[in-house]
């Protein structure tokens, strides 16, 4: 008797009330949605259905981390300063600068092979995890399979990071109840959903596996996808007309706007001459009673916010690396007396 066929028989034991639970208080193994995910994947991916029900048997439903993605209900005014000061702060800085010094050959080598400055890597992994600090304490499969029964507006995703992770554990020889990492379901040092672990992660210290875990240096030889080595991130813009500039700055993320255009708006700013001919977004970082700091954010700021799609985040990445340089070139210039 197949492995599938018997757990089913098992479950038609199962008293008729059952049913009448809420799908967060069921297992994942009963429910037809997890049943007809089961049977896709293991077409898709040859993987046999006995091992999917066997792992999926030993996930847990976690309703905290429905409760922990969720938009805050009364979400408050945003804030660039408040949120800054959450990540550009003395003890990240420290952290940060003590990583570089620790693993400075790695950030350099990184740097050479993907052109990203060795700072933003850095800063990245700073605000992420705090340098390994913080990388959660969720079980990956538990959660991932909570958000991808359980959460419906974004359940496509998570659906797809499910499959990845059962795909990275294949590829990775562990077992897929072994990982554990954010609520959301990112993994290691730089916080990277399984889909982009698999994608983007690379075996830095050459022992043959990726472990964004254990290992600094895999965190670090991290691919930037499509990172321009030698041109700007970001450059401050001076504004005249606030509103005529929110225009500009209400196109979105993505770099759009050609820099031709900004004197058109009353927008001023020092370029190098590498931002000729570039695209950039204008990006507003409002702060409650004080004036609105307008910059201009070229392909590399944008690249940023492939981790998290949010000007916030990408400019405190940008100044937490800045940050952290410099702190990194006061020990040296210390050390040097």
């Amino acid at each position: 008797m197949s492995l599938r066929r018997s757990l089913l028989l098992t479950l038609a034991a199962i008293p008729a009330v059952f049913s009448t639970l809420p799908a967060h208080a069921q297992g994942f193994i009963e429910r037809p949605d997890v049943q007809a995910f089961i049977t896709e994947i293991a077409a898709r991916n040859r993987f046999t259905e006995g091992e999917l029900y066997a792992a999926f048997a030993r996930a847990t439903p976690q309703p905290r981390v429905i409760e922990l993605i969720r938009p805050p209900s009364n979400p408050g005014v945003r804030s660039w300063q408040r949120y800054r000061t959450r990540f550009i702060e003395p003890i990240r800085i420290s952290a940060g600068a003590k990583f570089w010094q620790e693993n400075r050959e790695a950030l350099a080598q990184a740097s050479q092979r993907t052109g990203v400055p060795a700072e933003i890597i850095v800063g990245i992994i700073g605000v992420e995890t705090i340098y390994g600090r913080y990388t959660g304490n969720f079980n990956t499969l538990s959660a991932l399979a909570t958000l991808a029964f359980d959460y419906p507006p974004r359940a496509d995703l998570f659906r797809r990071e499910l499959e990845s992770l059962f795909l990275l554990a294949r590829e990775q020889g562990r077992d897929v109840t072994g990982y554990t990492g954010s609520y959301a379901g990112a993994l290691g040092l730089p916080q990277f959903l399984p889909s982009s672990v698999r994608n983007f992660a690379m075996d830095g210290d050459g022992n043959g596996k990726v472990d964004l875990d254990g290992s600094p240096r895999d965190a670090i030889f991290l691919q930037q996808h499509g990172w321009q080595s030698g041109t700007p991130i970001v450059r401050q813009a001076r504004v005249a007309d606030a509103a005529k500039a929110q225009r500009l700055a209400d196109a979105g993320i993505e770099p759009a706007i050609d820099v031709s255009i900004l004197g058109e708006y009353g927008i001023e700013a020092e370029l190098p001459a590498s931002a000729l001919g570039q695209k950039i977004t204008l990006v507003d970082l409002v702060t409650p009673g004080e004036a609105t700091e307008w910059w201009l954010g070229f392909q590399n700021f944008y690249v940023i916010t492939r981790y998290n799609r949010s000007s916030f985040y990408a400019m405190a990445v940008h100044d937490l690396a800045q940050a952290v340089k410099q702190e990194v070139d006061n020990r040296s210039a210390q050390a040097g007396k």
